[in-house]
């Protein structure tokens, strides 16, 4: 099992946390992660791009003019893709891009991602993040002591003064290990683990 050590908020070295090579220590394969990244992302697509057809426009179907005598195009109706305000032809219509992944595959490129940031010495563990108020300052203070920028902050349990404290910086982003997925762990540089949300995390496997 690989040893990380664990953090306080001023950047010490508290003590000491095992990982389990099961979750943490998993070779890594970029087409599994690569699919459940682009599931993902395809998932949040709205899909509501619509045009109106020539059925869907409004309008009499009375051909607007004789077939022959006029010198003109052979018109029908009022609703003629050709004329303004008429039907688009072949336009776009609502779709929905999700497409599913079994869960077996989930769960390995979960444990592919987490492996990742803990391979790329992108994963530190703090004990915990104890906030007296909501101040941003407090937060760019505790980034400063353990040297880090972007990042991810898993954490166990609701914790108002965090999340609030960090939604003013970019490239932060703060989630409970019910909400952790393969998606943000990759998005950002950094991945912060609190001590007591590891176990949670390894129950998820």
């Amino acid at each position: 099992m690989a040893v990380v050590s664990v953090q306080n908020t001023k950047g010490e070295n508290v003590s000491q946390v095992e990982l389990a090579d099961s979750i943490f220590n998993v070779e890594v394969k970029p087409d599994v992660v690569h699919e459940v990244v682009k599931m993902q992302l395809q998932s949040k697509r709205a899909g509501t791009v619509s045009v109106k057809g020539r059925s869907d426009i409004r309008g009499s179907q009375r051909k607007l003019f004789r077939q022959k005598g006029t010198g003109r195009a052979r018109r029908g109706n009022i609703k003629s893709p050709l004329l303004r305000g008429g039907g688009v032809v072949f336009g776009p219509s609502p779709k929905d891009y999700c497409f599913s992944v079994n869960k077996k595959k989930k769960k390995l490129a979960l444990k592919m991602a987490l492996s990742s940031k803990l391979q790329g010495n992108q994963l530190i563990v703090l004990n915990s993040i104890d906030l007296d108020d909501h101040k941003t300052k407090n937060m760019v203070a505790v980034f400063k002591n353990i040297d880090v920028q972007k990042t991810l902050i898993i954490i166990d349990e609701e914790n108002t003064n965090l999340i609030l404290s960090v939604r003013n910086l970019p490239g932060v982003k703060v989630l409970k290990s019910e909400g952790l997925n393969v998606y943000d762990i990759l998005k950002y540089h950094n991945l912060i683990l609190l001590e007591k949300a590891i176990s949670r995390i390894e129950g998820r496997f």
